[in-house]
């Protein structure tokens, strides 16, 4: 069985998605895309990639946080910006949350996310420890 969750501290969903999504006996954890939205769902870093990316990965460590995950526990990204080259120069802000062994990940370039001041989404698949997996409160 599947069971969503939607932690405080991230701004609430908006749509037909959660937060997280943990499968079978919580340990394998599917994170929604975050984008730079803070807590009210205001936009953060308009045109600064460097501030966006911090933003994003700020926002996976809390959803995570939430249930007791690391960013070390994150195995697979999926990455979509709207300017490749742009991302990749931002290479030292993704270090600052990633340690060797660094999760698969895909980078896709689109023309825009759905709203034209986000310049990058990041979608993340967790494995997160028994000993350390806190359950979602159900809801």
């Amino acid at each position: 069985m599947v069971h969503g969750f939607n932690p405080p501290g991230v701004w609430s969903p908006f749509g037909a998605f959660s937060m997280g999504v943990v499968q079978g006996d919580g340990q394998v954890v599917y994170l929604k895309g975050q984008v730079a939205l803070n807590p009210d769902g205001q936009i953060v870093g308009r045109n600064d990639m460097n501030l966006q990316v911090r933003t994003v990965l700020d926002n996976i460590q809390t959803v995570l946080d939430h249930i007791g995950g690391q960013m070390g526990d994150i195995v697979s990204l999926t990455q979509y910006v709207t300017d490749i080259e742009a991302f990749m120069k931002a290479g030292e802000v993704r270090a600052e949350f990633f340690s060797p062994p660094y999760p698969v990940t895909t980078t896709v370039e689109v023309s825009r996310l759905y709203d034209a001041a986000l310049m990058v989404e990041i979608t993340a698949i967790a494995e997160v420890p028994n000993d350390r997996f806190r359950p979602p409160a159900k809801g």
